[in-house]
């Protein structure tokens, strides 16, 4: 999941260490899985649930890049229980924009 600089910020302010739950490759900070989960799901349970990044506020929502459009992650057991309203679109380009920008500034 890429992160955005405010994702890091209010994590680390729960009192978590960048180097915990990041990864960086390619220009892109990313939130750390450990053996393919999440590293903050916990059994079933997200242990920053309030505090989750935006783009897990979204999920399973994501944009094909190779299709132009917005579908739902095949990997979620759950999509198929999903409604994306116009409003979670409008999150997803605006976090798109975001993540594109931050990239930007760091090349």
């Amino acid at each position: 999941m890429p992160l955005t600089k405010e994702d890091v910020k209010r994590i680390e302010k729960l009192g978590f260490k960048r180097i915990s739950f990041i990864i960086e490759a390619e220009g892109e900070t990313r939130l750390r899985n450990v053996r393919g989960i999440c590293f903050f799901l916990e059994g079933m349970r997200c242990r920053i649930y309030g505090s989750r990044p935006e783009g897990c506020r979204i999920y399973p929502l994501v944009y094909d890049v190779d299709t132009h459009e917005f579908v739902y992650d095949s990997v979620c057991f759950h999509s198929n229980e999903f409604k994306a309203r116009r409003e979670d679109k409008t999150r997803l380009k605006r976090l798109i924009r975001k993540l594109e920008t931050e990239a930007t500034r760091i090349v």
